[in-house]
């Protein structure tokens, strides 16, 4: 074989070689955290238990009508909606892991008789109720991501389905895209980096002092009137930031 031959197939060896390694860099990645089938278990035991339940028969969510015929308080651990938030390696492009799980979500029946869901979350190794809001949102988005992952951007209140490289904005969503909008994973990424970037933990918005600081994951208060209350608290990857102007989640959603 000539010297000419063994270069030009080195090349196209080269050349596939990085094909291949390109497309597998490229590819979709799934989100980090997926509940197990003995997540599932614990989750249904802590959310079914008698403290969850108690916690649901003395809920009241402000402005809630009675139901006409009041039964016992109940969750329904058969039902669990893992939810999704962006991360901040994602966001930053450290990482192709586009998501985290941030808690699972379980429909559920306050005392009263309003719809309430409860929001369990892991903590180290153990699972335990952080929430209980009111309405079934996550079902109901769960059930229109047709099978993709569910993901929210819990900023701006925006929930999208995610199925392999594709990012569905769902109805509801305060997106500034239409119901049914799709993005590519690169896409959502350049959206969140032009959002967020320059607002995450050690930033100089947050060293500033601008967004009030940063810790742990939050959960805001219940307010009256959502127009109230400007800050929203900003999570990412663990961090929080209180980003000014941020658009508030529907009412009593946070309790």
């Amino acid at each position: 074989m000539s010297m000419l031959k063994k270069v030009l197939g080195a090349a196209v060896l080269a050349g596939a070689a990085m094909l291949s390694t390109t497309g597998a860099a490229g590819a979709a990645t799934g989100p980090d955290g997926a509940p197990t089938a003995a997540d599932t278990a614990a989750i249904g035991q802590v959310t079914g238990g008698p403290a969850t339940l108690g916690r649901l028969a003395s809920t009241k969510f402000p402005g809630a009508r009675t139901a006409a015929a009041v039964t016992a308080a109940a969750a329904d651990p058969r039902t669990q909606v893992a939810v999704y938030e962006p991360t901040a390696a994602f966001v930053t492009g450290k990482s192709d892991v586009p998501a985290a799980l941030a808690y699972v979500a379980v429909p559920a029946r306050t005392g009263d008789g309003s719809t309430a869901t409860v929001w369990a979350e892991r903590q180290g190794a153990a699972w335990n109720v952080v929430n209980v809001a009111s309405g079934d949102y996550e079902q109901k988005y769960a059930q229109a991501a047709g099978g993709g992952y569910l993901l929210h951007e819990p900023q701006v209140n925006a929930w999208y389905a995610v199925r392999g490289d594709a990012v569905t904005v769902l109805d509801g969503s305060v997106t500034g895209l239409a119901a049914g909008a799709k993005l590519t994973l690169a896409d959502y990424r350049a959206a969140l980096h032009q959002r967020y970037a320059d607002k995450l933990p050690g930033s100089a918005y947050d060293r500033d002092g601008a967004g009030g600081g940063y810790g742990g994951r939050e959960r805001a208060v219940p307010v009256a009137d959502p127009e109230d209350v400007p800050v929203l608290p900003f999570v990412l990857g663990g961090g929080l930031v209180l980003v000014a102007g941020a658009v508030v989640v529907p009412r009593l959603r946070r309790r």
